[in-house]
C-alpha cells in the first residue's frame, strides 16, 4: 500500500507539469483521429514516454504504444489509456475545437471529434508517466503504460492482444484504467464487480423485391418489413424481460431506398444491445434473431435475412478486492466527499476488460467527473442533468480543463502507487 508521504513525493511535481499537460490536451483535442488511424496521437504518446525514460514499443495492434519503466524489484502495474476519436462534428465553440475531416472505414469523408474524452485519457497517462519517472526514488517495480487504439470500434484491445501483448511484455499484477464522464469535475466514482455493460452491435439486412411505387403488389416491400421489425423488437424489453433485469435494445439506423417512387430491394437495420448478465444477453440476441426471421417470413421475403455481428464489448468487471484497495487509497488522498461508490453500473461499454479477463489479471476501472461543478450542480438542482449536461459522444461534450486534468493524473498515480512497492 502507498503512504501519503510517498504519494506526496510523486505528486509534488504536478504543479510544474500541469501547464504542459494543458497544452498537450489542447493539441490532442484539435487533432483527433479515428479508430486505427491514430498515427499522430500514437507518435505524441510515444514521445511522452521516451522523454520520461521509458522503453517504447510502437505499432502494437496497429497503432498501439507500450512503454516500460523498470525501477528495481517489485510488481508490474499496467496503466491504460485509449486514443481514438469519433465521426462527430464538434459544436463546442472552443478555441481549440476540431475541424478535422477524415475518411472512415468505408472511405467516406466524415468530421472527427474527441467526443468521448480519450484525449483527456491520453493526457492523464502522459502526466502520470512523467511524474512517476521524476520521482522514481519513491517506488519500486515496473510501470507498463499502454496507449490503446480503436476502443470506439471494440477492436483495439483485442488487436493488441492478438499482436502478442501477453507474450512480448511482462504480466502485470493489476491493470488500471479510468474514464472522464459527465459529473462534478474533481470527483471520482467507482464500483466493485460489474461496472459497465456488455455491448453487441448487429447489422441486419432484410431482403425484399423492388418495384415501381405505383405497383406495390409486384413488390415485397423491405421498408414495411423493416418498420414492422423495428416495432416488434421493442417488445423484447417491454414484454420478454423481467422488470428486475436490465437490457437496452436500440435501433440506431434504418436505411432503405433512394427515391420516393421506388420500392427498394433491401433494407438495413443497425441494432445495439446493452446487457449486464450473460443469460439476459443471450436471450435478447436469440429474440432478435427470432423476430427478424419471423417478420421476413411473414412478409414472404425471397430469402432469409442476413444478421452480422459488427462489434462486441464484454462486460467490464472490476476485481472486488483490488477495487476496494484503490477506493481506500483514493479516499485517503481526496477525502470521502470526492470519492463515491456508484449505485449501479454504467450502461456504456468498454473493451478495457479484455486485458484483465484474457490475461487472468485483476483490473480496476473508475470514472472522473469532467463537468464544471457550478454548471452540474445547477442542472442537478433543476432536475435537468439529462437535458443540460452534454454526455460523452455529444457534439458539445467538452470537459473543463481544471480540475479534470489534475484529478485524473492524481487518481492514476494514487492507484498505481497502491500496487507498486513504496
Amino acid at each position: 500500500m502507498s503512504d501519503n508521504g510517498k504519494t506526496g513525493s510523486v505528486l509534488g511535481g504536478l504543479d510544474g507539469v500541469v501547464g504542459d499537460l494543458e497544452a498537450f490536451y489542447r493539441d490532442l483535442h484539435a487533432h483527433p483521429e479515428l479508430s486505427l488511424q491514430e498515427h499522430r496521437t500514437a507518435g505524441k504518446a510515444a514521445d511522452q514516454l521516451r522523454r520520461a525514460g521509458f522503453d517504447v514499443t510502437t505499432g502494437v495492434g496497429g497503432t498501439g504504444v507500450v512503454g516500460l519503466l523498470r525501477n528495481g524489484q517489485g510488481p508490474t502495474v499496467m496503466l491504460r489509456a485509449d486514443m481514438d476519436a469519433l465521426p462527430v462534428k464538434e459544436a463546442t465553440g472552443l478555441p481549440y475545437a476540431s475541424v478535422e475531416v477524415a475518411a472512415d472505414s468505408e472511405g467516406n469523408p466524415v468530421p472527427v471529434m474527441h467526443a468521448c474524452g480519450h484525449d483527456m485519457h491520453v493526457t492523464w497517462l502522459a502526466g502520470t508517466v512523467r511524474l512517476l519517472a521524476q520521482a522514481a526514488g519513491s517506488w519500486n517495480g515496473t510501470v507498463m503504460a499502454v496507449f490503446q487504439p480503436a476502443e470506439e470500434t471494440a477492436q483495439g484491445a483485442q488487436a493488441m492482444i492478438d499482436d502478442g501483448l501477453f507474450e512480448r511484455f511482462p504480466k502485470p499484477e493489476v491493470i488500471l484504467g479510468q474514464h472522464v464522464m459527465p459529473g462534478v469535475a474533481g470527483h471520482v466514482g467507482y464500483r466493485p464487480g460489474t461496472t459497465q455493460a456488455a455491448a453487441d452491435s448487429l447489422q441486419v439486412r432484410l431482403f425484399g423485391r423492388g418495384a415501381h411505387g405505383s405497383m406495390p403488389e409486384s413488390s415485397v416491400d423491405p421498408v414495411v418489413m423493416a418498420a414492422a421489425t423495428v416495432m416488434r423488437l421493442q417488445t423484447i424489453v417491454s414484454r420478454e424481460t423481467a422488470a428486475s433485469q436490465a437490457v437496452v435494445v436500440t435501433i440506431g439506423a434504418l436505411q432503405a431506398g433512394t427515391k420516393d417512387n421506388v420500392i427498394p430491394d433491401d433494407a438495413i437495420l443497425k441494432i445495439n444491445v446493452r446487457s449486464f448478465d450473460e443469460a439476459v444477453r443471450r436471450r435478447t440476441l436469440d429474440a432478435i434473431t427470432r423476430i427478424v426471421n419471423a417478420e421476413a417470413q411473414a412478409s414472404a421475403a425471397p430469402q432469409p435475412p442476413e444478421i452480422t455481428t459488427t462489434e462486441h464489448y464484454p462486460l467490464t468487471v472490476n476485481d472486488a478486492g483490488r477495487t476496494e484497495r484503490v477506493a481506500a487509497a483514493l479516499r485517503a488522498h481526496f477525502g470521502d466527499d470526492r470519492v463515491g461508490e456508484l449505485a449501479a453500473p454504467y450502461s456504456a461499454s468498454e473493451d478495457f476488460g479484455s486485458f484483465g479477463t484474457e490475461w487472468g489479471v485483476p483490473s480496476v476501472f473508475w470514472y472522473v467527473g469532467g463537468t464544471d461543478p457550478d454548471t452540474y450542480r445547477a442542472a442537478q438542482a433543476a432536475g435537468r442533468v439529462a437535458q443540460d449536461i452534454p454526455t460523452n459522444h455529444n457534439p458539445k461534450f467538452a470537459p473543463v480543463l481544471h480540475p479534470t486534468i489534475d484529478t485524473g493524473v492524481q487518481t492514476m498515480i494514487v492507484a498505481a502507487l497502491d500496487a507498486l512497492h513504496t
